[in-house]
């Protein structure tokens, strides 16, 4: 056994915090942010105890879950480094004022792209290589790499309430020849599907393991996946139409949802959430947003509603850029941000514009140095700060 240093038996004889009621101290630790909760576990033994302790995890999750928080990823490259923020700001008061900034360097050569938030932790990936971390703290870990010869690979990030931990799908996409009749000739032609599914689970011995699954599917790239209550959705090609998979993080279950019969759905839409149920949101050539509702995914049910955005033109005091629809608050409220035409260029000052579709309200919202214009920049809704060690 290693011999205790003279400094740190100074630390754990003057620390005050051991002085104070247990109760008083977690009333202490949940009105900091976790940024400073992190600080504090070095700068104390008995706070430390706490903070790692599951029930002060979750006591702080319920708090977080109260006071959700826009998160941005702010990627700034360079010939030497690559440096990537995350601001995040609440969405009840945004302004400059309660802009939060959290800084990682990374390997300058992966620009990971960032799945998004879940319960506090996000998950990035750049080809074969994925790391997992806390944008709330700065704390991020590599995972092991993905095992696959190949270097097409999807994947998606949830939690599992029913184990209580975190989870990664990885799907390898392989073309394979198969054959279609058309006018009496058969025509060669290529399936693009996922052979290989692999999952990995947080933790000290995590590795990846094979699933199975007995749907064979297209994954959508460029398409973010939803978890909600441990299940994972993502949209992919099933039997040449378009449908919802859905893989259980308990059980490692893959099923598939039929999509309704709409035509326009078979060609447009996204995932996100939408009054706490799953929806697709479609948009094609016209102001009119559709929101398809799963009601029960069990018997595929659907229901749709309309939804009709003003003119954007409203907004165009910024020179070739419009606002794009990326997702839906808790609220309902329906948020709109800067896109341009002219590739890696992000709009500065950084706006979002907010449609409430019952008032029929429109808000806007500024934010100064968010970024530049050689920035590549991505944007979540409904974070949850979170205080989870890795």
């Amino acid at each position: 056994m290693g011999k205790r240093s003279k400094k740190q038996d100074e630390r754990n004889v003057n620390d005050p915090f051991r002085n104070l009621p247990n109760d008083l101290n977690v009333e202490i630790l949940m009105k900091l942010p976790p940024k400073s909760i992190v600080r504090l576990r070095f700068a104390s033994k008995h706070l430390s105890s706490i903070i790692l302790e599951k029930e002060f995890t979750k006591l702080y999750m319920a708090r977080s879950s109260t006071q959700p928080r826009h998160l941005i990823s702010v990627l700034r490259g360079g010939s030497n480094m690559q440096m990537q923020r995350f601001h995040s700001f609440s969405q009840d008061h945004p302004s400059d004022s309660n802009l939060d900034e959290v800084s990682y360097k990374l390997d300058p050569n992966l620009p990971y792209v960032f799945t998004p938030s879940v319960r506090g932790l996000i998950c990035g990936r750049d080809g074969t290589k994925m790391i997992v971390g806390n944008p709330s703290t700065g704390q991020f870990v590599s995972l092991p790499t993905v095992e696959s010869r190949r270097q097409d690979i999807l994947s998606a990030f949830g939690y599992d309430p029913v184990n209580d931990v975190y989870k990664v799908l990885c799907m390898t996409v392989v073309t394979k020849p198969s054959n279609m009749s058309r006018g009496g000739d058969v025509v060669a032609w290529e399936d693009i599907m996922s052979e290989e599914h692999q999952v990995i689970t947080l933790g000290a011995k995590q590795e990846w393991r094979m699933v199975e699954c007995k749907y064979p599917h297209r994954p959508y790239s460029g398409y973010q996946e939803i978890c909600r209550d441990g299940v994972m959705y993502y949209l992919a090609s099933y039997k040449q139409k378009r449908s919802l998979m859905s893989f259980n993080l308990s059980s490692e279950d893959f099923n598939v949802i039929k999509l309704p019969e709409d035509k326009m759905l078979q060609q447009f839409g996204f995932l996100t959430n939408h009054t706490g149920k799953i929806t697709i949101v479609s948009q094609a050539y016209s102001i009119t947003i559709d929101l398809w509702v799963l009601e029960d995914a069990n018997k595929e049910v659907w229901s749709k509603a309309a939804v009709v955005f003003p003119p954007v033109a409203v907004y165009g005091r910024l020179h070739r850029v419009f606002f794009a629809f990326r997702g839906i608050l808790g609220t309902g409220e329906m948020i709109f941000s800067p896109y341009t035409f002219a590739p890696r260029t992000t709009p500065n000052p950084f706006l979002f514009i907010g449609y409430d579709p019952k008032s029929k309200k429109v808000g806007e919202t500024v934010m100064n140095g968010i970024g530049d214009e050689s920035d590549t920049i991505q944007v979540f809704f409904d974070h949850v700060e979170s205080c989870v060690i890795l």
